[in-house]
């Protein structure tokens, strides 16, 4: 056989295998697994219909392999006759593709003409996906379907269909094709085993009279006996009590003020404090009555113990002695202990009764018989399931292998990759790649190497409660609006629309364009925030002297002005004369600091005119072509190592580690260069033809920066002439001589 002529597309930076023909899907097997772009990848997460998915993961791991893949191509070798019908996006499977050439062919075949006659289409020759999936009908005159699962309605009588309806209370349905209820061999297995348990341990109570002394009717007195013991012991222990105080006795017996209490209300409404009371009046030495002056509360208790457990030892007696209780405790001393061994198995939900009558028949080889008899047309109903498999490969393998073979699908951009999951609307922008995230910090630990932009959103419907979280790659625009916390809009592969809330952001570069600003923008920023700080300082200082000078006036006006010295008196002979007060020194003017303040000024006015004057005149020095490349330069230095890491950066993202942390095998370095990312992100763009009105009412004022600019230039230049000349100098002499 030639081998088969392989064509290659360039894709993402490297060679993807075009698959276009059945030939190609069917010769698959044959390509070097290095040239496949995936080798696995999970069920979860895949925007693909998920009974395709689910025939093609063939162990049912959740996760579909390479080598399921090459298995399923082999057996679509086996079964079709014309492999182009996998070209085709048909619903139905005509039968006329199906090979006949082989026991795999014939047998597919066979078991769709049955499906067609099943539903009154024999004469039909196609078969849809809806018939291959509805194949209920097909078993309908028989409970056989080939599950190895029986229901109760399969039973031959009615004894093994009560028994089957037994087992499914203890072990839990299991699931027959038809949607009914039944067990399967690993049921009757389990059943089987838990009651030949049962069944050991009850012959060692035959076999040992000890264990039943009253035959068949031990177990009901033992469950008499058990029934009341606790109370029977309690009651002699109080009467042996009361035989060493009579004390004890009188607050065992309720006195009349504990009945006048009671009898005011409903007597049904004392039944816990009756319950809680002695089973008789407690006395030395007295013996428990049977049948007369005994608790109301524990009458029924106390008859069954006197009919089953009492009179059958002690024969026909009115009253219990305290001798007579250890001899019943020791009767049945074999007997509690046998109990006290018996087997701890799921059937015991059955009770003791219902386990007894299927020790002696427990109908296992009946249901061995009726599972066998199912498992017969296992090959019958798996053929069925291959039509199903069949038709639906039919029209989604060659889809599926173009989105794991190949990424042709995503790179094409002929439609949507199983991988993506929908649309991001935020920011101004869409993103089409958006991936299912489960595990939001796990995820970007390894998407980061992608050297993608990631936005990962919460998103949530309000109308259902569903919520689940994505990962949207922003390629296109900047970043300087994207945030933790801002909301969106994400519409999934079907329309729903979900409310998105950014709650991490991956960062990396998203475009040269961004790269490019990113100076001037660093830059607008750091002069805007060196001027809100020199205006906050300026503000505090304004606020601090303020404060100060109305503390000062205010402190001022508080103060009284001190009274008018009153003529001075004439000195007395002898006197001291008054000493004369000196009036304040005013501080004195410091010329050599406001000469050294005003010099330092005049030398930056100065160096920075001297430095515009100097960039100008060597612009306007040059050629009237070398202006252009002078200002090219200029953007280059400013812009162009931005722009270089940027660029180094953008060409190295890569699809594969962003699908390696969904749990995707990605075996190919599949790139996003920075054409095909900008593809993946959309910006706002008016649409063609769309008329625009610039006549805004609400515009601010222009500022007129060119002649603002044009008149710092001016300045600077004369400035700079000024200082050059010495004209700083002199001016500053004038001004010291003027002082």
């Amino acid at each position: 056989m030639a081998a088969h002529v392989w064509r290659f597309l360039r894709a993402g930076g490297f060679d993807q295998v075009r698959i276009e023909s059945g030939a190609d899907v069917l010769a698959l097997d044959e390509l070097d697994m290095k040239l496949w772009v995936a080798l696995a990848c999970p069920v979860a997460g895949m925007e693909f219909d998920a009974k395709t998915l689910d025939v093609l993961d063939l162990d049912h791991d959740g996760r579909i392999r390479a080598s399921e893949i090459i298995e399923t191509i082999k057996w679509l070798r086996l079964v079709l006759k014309d492999p182009e019908a996998l070209t085709g996006d048909d619903p139905t499977l005509p039968l006329s593709v199906i090979s006949e050439e082989t026991p795999e062919g014939r047998r597919v075949l066979a078991s769709a003409r049955r499906i067609l006659a099943s539903r009154g289409n024999a004469d039909a020759d196609t078969v849809t996906i809806e018939d291959a999936t509805d194949t209920e009908h097909v078993f309908d005159q028989t409970d056989f379907n080939g599950d190895g699962v029986v229901p109760a309605s399969a039973a031959p009588d009615a004894d093994t269909a009560r028994l089957i309806e037994d087992l499914i209370t203890v072990y839990g349905p299991a699931e027959d094709r038809s949607g009914k209820p039944g067990i399967d061999q690993e049921r009757a297995d389990d059943y089987a085993a838990g009651i030949a348990s049962f069944r050991a341990w009850w012959d060692a109570a035959r076999t040992d009279p000890a264990i039943l002394p009253l035959g068949e009717n031990t177990h009901a007195a033992f469950l008499a006996l058990l029934a009341v013991e606790d109370k029977v012991a309690d009651y002699f222990q109080r009467c042996r009590l009361s035989a060493f105080s009579p004390a004890a006795a009188d607050a065992a017996n309720p006195d009349e003020d504990f009945f006048a209490a009671m009898s005011q209300r409903p007597l049904i409404e004392s039944q816990d404090l009756l319950r809680g009371m002695a089973l008789a009046e407690i006395a030395p030495d007295r013996p428990l009555p049977l049948a007369e002056r005994l608790n109301p509360a524990w009458r029924a208790e106390m008859d069954a113990f006197r009919d089953n457990t009492v009179k059958p030892i002690l024969g026909e007696t009115a009253e219990l002695g305290q001798a007579d209780w250890p001899r019943l405790l020791d009767r049945f001393a074999a007997h509690r202990a046998w109990r006290a061994g018996r087997p701890n198995n799921a059937i015991d939900v059955l009770g003791e009764a219902r386990l007894a009558e299927l020790a002696a028949n427990t109908g296992k080889e009946t249901l061995d018989t009726l599972i066998a008899e199912d498992k017969a047309h296992e090959d019958e109903a798996s053929a069925i399931d291959d039509v199903l498999r069949l038709a639906l490969l039919r029209r989604n393998f060659l889809p599926l292998l173009n989105n794991f073979v190949s990424f042709r699908e995503f790179y094409t951009k002929r439609s949507s990759a199983t991988f993506q999951a929908g649309t991001l609307y935020l920011d101004g922008r869409s993103c089409d790649l958006c991936v299912k995230v489960s595990d939001v910090a796990k995820h970007a630990a390894m998407a980061t190497l992608s050297r993608i932009y990631l936005a990962y959103c919460e998103c949530r419907r309000p109308m259902t409660g569903e919520t689940m979280f994505i990962a949207a790659a922003f390629t296109a625009g900047d970043s300087d609006q994207l945030m933790v916390g801002r909301n969106g809009i994400f519409y999934d592969r079907l329309g729903q629309d979900w409310d998105a809330v950014v709650v991490r952001i991956v960062e990396h570069p998203i475009s040269m364009q961004q790269a490019f600003l990113a100076p001037y923008k660093q830059l607008g920023r750091f002069i805007g925030e060196q001027v809100e700080k020199l205006a906050q300082a300026k503000s505090k200082v304004m606020h601090d002297d303020l404060s100060q000078a109305i503390t000062t006036t205010a402190t001022t006006a508080i103060k009284a002005p001190a009274p008018a010295p009153a003529p001075a008196a004439p000195a007395r002979p002898g006197a001291p004369a008054p000493a004369a007060v000196a009036p304040a020194a005013a501080t004195p003017f410091d010329i050599g600091r406001f000469a050294g303040v005003f010099a330092a000024i005049g030398l930056a006015i100065g160096a920075i005119g001297t430095a515009l004057a100097h960039v100008a005149g060597t612009f306007l020095g040059l050629a009237w072509w070398q202006m252009p490349l002078a200002i090219v330069g200029i953007i280059l230095a400013i812009s162009g190592p931005s722009m270089v890491i940027a660029y180094v950066k953008l060409r190295q993202r890569n699809l594969a580690p962003l699908l390696d942390a969904n749990g995707w095998a990605i075996n190919a370095r599949a790139k996003i260069n920075i054409p095909f990312g900008g593809s993946l992100t959309h910006l706002a763009k008016l649409p063609p033809g769309a008329e625009r009105s610039l006549n805004d009412p609400y515009a601010e004022k222009q500022v007129p920066w060119r002649l603002y600019l044009a008149l710092l230039i001016v300045i600077g230049g004369a400035a700079a002439a000024i200082w050059l000349t010495g004209g700083v100098e002199k001016l500053f002499h004038r001004l010291v001589s003027l002082l």
